[in-house]
């Protein structure tokens, strides 16, 4: 079981994000608030602390919300679950929907930290049960498919 780093909205795409400790997941929309959610299937973005870590160990001065991640996260392995894995974060359900993506562009993320990890290492899930999620719920894996 894992835990919430951070909380992290933006009003628009492709911006560095900031924490604001909590947040309602809207079923079948995403974080209220945030310029990712809607009706989609990248309602919401997750990122692992430690591939942050990652990044400062090469010496980029980067935090949570830096890669433009909606939730940060703490001691899930989120590159091993599959497309399909429900996902408790907090009170909210949610389903991992795509590992990884592509970025077509460079965007003011990768321009402002010299690289960028979300592309590789984030995922994104859709929300199944709307729920508060704030710093130190936990994150717990429910299911393989």
């Amino acid at each position: 079981m894992g835990r919430v780093v951070a909380v992290n909205i933006s009003e628009k795409k492709g911006m560095r994000k900031k924490n604001i400790e909590r947040a309602y997941l809207r079923e079948n929309h995403g974080i209220e608030g945030d310029a990712h959610a809607g009706d989609w299937h990248r309602q919401v973005s997750l990122l692992a602390v430690e591939s942050i870590q990652k990044m400062r160990d090469l010496g980029l001065k980067v935090n949570p919300g830096d890669f433009a991640e909606n939730i940060t996260t703490e001691g899930v392995d989120l590159l091993s679950l599959p497309v399909g894995t429900k996902v408790k974060i907090g009170e909210a359900l949610t389903e991992v929907t795509q590992i990884g993506k592509v970025c077509h562009t460079r965007c003011a993320i990768y321009y402002q930290a010299g690289d960028c990890v979300m592309p590789k290492e984030g995922i994104f899930v859709k929300v199944l049960k709307g729920g508060e999620v704030k710093v130190g719920d936990p994150v717990e894996v429910i299911d393989h498919d």
